[in-house]
């Protein structure tokens, strides 16, 4: 028997009767916390959060002001945005070989008085052991395997690393936006996911030269880059300001305090908020926040100083986006007004979503058609060369069920 609508859809209807009975009560708690954060000065907010690493929540760093709003600047005359978006198939252990594809896709739109488009997409299948491993070079028997989460690592560092190659190859002398989907914090690496030889591989040898290509380009000409979370789901300036706010020791708060809540007042007029909660109130189309510097412990303790990540909001229009930069675009006004300036100009063009990112989704994207096609055309491979195709009975009676 499947799902029953009918229980289904009385319990959707107490649950959206609960949200419209709370809403105004918490519009009201929302505009009591923004005006109790408009009395904090930024230098009180920049020291109360400049270290929060025993609060048991996280809380951004302030960088320019605990809240605020910054009007866009203009396009320049002429421009590039460059973006890069990947999927992937997995290892799939119902298959007769071990390999999994990453499919790498991008765009490059040039606007001004020489408009132009190039898309392109970039199929890679792994099959090798120094591909599907990663291997402990203090160990040669210590080795993880490339899937699952650890797969979705490897490609987001990929995607960066393609990034790079084609800002490398965008028009010279034009400023350039390099745009990836998602952050530049590899929150998968937080707490102890992985061994350290694996999370070495993954930012030592794999994000940070990424990165650092990227930083010398913009030594020659204004090169940014930014990674745009659409409906971010983040509390960390909603933290800050909890934090900024708090008369409380650290003692009193571990006992008081989860990520989403505090038992303690002030602070519990923060509860339950998101930080897009807040810059929908504060922000117009196209204006941003102040920029935050996250501290997330990923990017803290594993990235180099000038690749540290912080982040604004933006009102896209139709939502508030969240904005991911290194510092040496935080740090650099040129390229952070052009970061913010070139989003809200592809927002508005994408209608409320980077019109280079949803291109780039378009050419990197493996339907559930793709992944059928890839295995009948693994399988019809091997049986050219003599090979056995057999899978799984598992997965033979999932794709051939009896009934």
């Amino acid at each position: 028997m499947g799902l029953d609508m009918g229980q289904t859809v009385l319990q959707l209807d107490r649950l959206t009767q609960s949200v419209r009975g709370a809403s105004q009560a918490r519009e009201d708690r929302l505009t009591a916390l923004i005006n109790a954060a408009a009395s904090i000065d930024p230098e009180t907010a920049a020291e109360k959060t400049s270290d929060t690493r025993q609060r048991p929540y996280l809380a951004a760093e302030v960088d320019e002001s605990l809240l605020g709003a910054y009007p866009p600047l203009e396009p320049p005359a002429d421009w590039v945005v460059a973006a890069v978006d990947g999927s992937h198939i997995d290892v799939d252990r119902h298959l007769p070989v071990a390999c999994y594809l990453l499919n790498f896709g991008g765009c490059v739109l040039t606007y001004g008085s020489q408009p132009d488009a190039t898309l392109f997409s970039q199929p890679h299948l792994a099959t090798t052991p120094e591909e599907l491993y990663i291997s402990d070079p203090a160990n040669s028997m210590g080795e993880e395997m490339i899937s699952g989460p650890l797969l979705g690592l490897v490609r987001t560092v990929k995607e960066l690393e393609t990034l790079a190659d084609t800002v490398e190859q965008c028009p010279p002398g034009l400023p350039v936006l390099g745009l990836v989907d998602g952050s530049l914090v590899l929150w998968g690496l937080s707490g102890q996911a992985y061994r350290p030889y694996v999370t070495d591989a993954i930012i030592n040898d794999g994000l940070l030269p990424a990165l650092k290509r990227l930083e010398k380009l913009s030594e020659t000409r204004p090169v940014a880059l930014a990674a745009y979370v659409s409906y971010p789901r983040s509390a960390e300036a909603v933290n800050a300001v909890r934090c900024s706010l708090c008369p409380h020791d650290n003692t009193i708060c571990t006992k008081s305090c989860n990520n989403r809540r505090s038992a303690q007042q002030p602070c519990n007029s923060a509860n339950e908020f998101l930080d897009r909660n807040l810059f929908q109130r504060l922000l117009e189309p196209g204006w941003r926040s102040p920029v935050y510097k996250t501290n997330s412990s990923v990017s803290r303790d594993s990235y180099d100083e000038a690749n540290k990540v912080y982040f604004f909001y933006v009102n896209a229009g139709e939502e508030i986006g969240r904005v991911e930069v290194p510092k040496w675009v935080a740090k650099n006004e040129t390229l952070l007004s052009l970061t913010h300036g070139l989003v809200w100009d592809q927002c508005q063009r994408g209608q409320g979503y980077p019109v280079a990112i949803s291109e780039s989704h378009e050419q990197a994207v493996v339907s559930a058609g793709d992944r059928r096609v890839f295995i009948r055309m693994l399988t019809d491979s091997l049986e050219r060369q003599g090979l056995s195709a057999a899978t799984s009975q598992k997965d033979r009676s999932k794709r051939s069920p009896w009934v």
